[in-house]
């Protein structure tokens, strides 16, 4: 009878999955960031030459 009832709550266990969303966010989040982080090199010199252009052009025409 033992072995049956141990059988049983086994089975119930694989069918568990509440905690399953949490773990597909997490490493949803995970690539996010570790895309943004891999992003960011590239994305710093476009945002610094923006910048650099606007604050020229306000410069040039402020004087």
């Amino acid at each position: 009878m033992n072995w049956l009832r141990n059988r049983v709550l086994k089975l119930q266990v694989w069918k568990d999955t509440k905690g399953q969303d949490l773990v597909e966010y997490a490493l949803a989040a995970g690539m996010v960031a570790v895309a943004a982080v891999a992003a960011m090199p590239a994305l710093s010199g476009t945002v610094s030459n923006v910048f650099t252009k606007i604050g020229n052009i306000i410069n040039a025409n402020v004087h």
